[in-house]
């Protein structure tokens, strides 16, 4: 089982590199969300396996208990992620409002003409 986890893990973050590094920002914006779910995962994968264990606020400690700090790691990674996503779903939506583009190459270029200067 954890071989296919760390695979998974592995895949996500190779898919979420591949799309950072494209000039679209819409899949700048999946890049970041598969990179988020692999950080997850990843913390997740870090945990070991729950079985045999029992859980931490017990007061009789009998044998191993679960550690909770990375599930307490992974709630905050799910805010942290849920915000970056949110902000640059924002971003995405202002740029194309402002500049007719959602291409980052196409954002720099010279001759290009903002939406407003096309109309007047």
């Amino acid at each position: 089982m954890m071989w296919e986890t760390a695979i998974l893990v592995g895949l996500l973050f190779g898919g979420a590199c591949y799309l950072i590094l494209q000039a679209s920002f819409v899949r700048i914006l999946f890049g970041f969300i598969l990179l988020s779910n692999a950080a997850n995962l990843f913390l997740l994968a870090m945990s070991g396996v729950p079985e045999g264990k029992s859980a931490p606020i017990v007061h009789k400690a009998d044998g191993a208990m679960v550690d909770p700090l990375p599930q307490a790691l992974i709630l905050t990674a799910i805010v942290i992620g849920f915000g970056v996503i949110a902000y640059m779903v924002i971003l995405l939506y202002r740029t194309f409002l402002d500049q007719g583009t959602a291409n980052a190459g196409d954002l720099f270029k010279p001759d290009r003409a903002r939406p407003e200067e096309e109309t007047s």
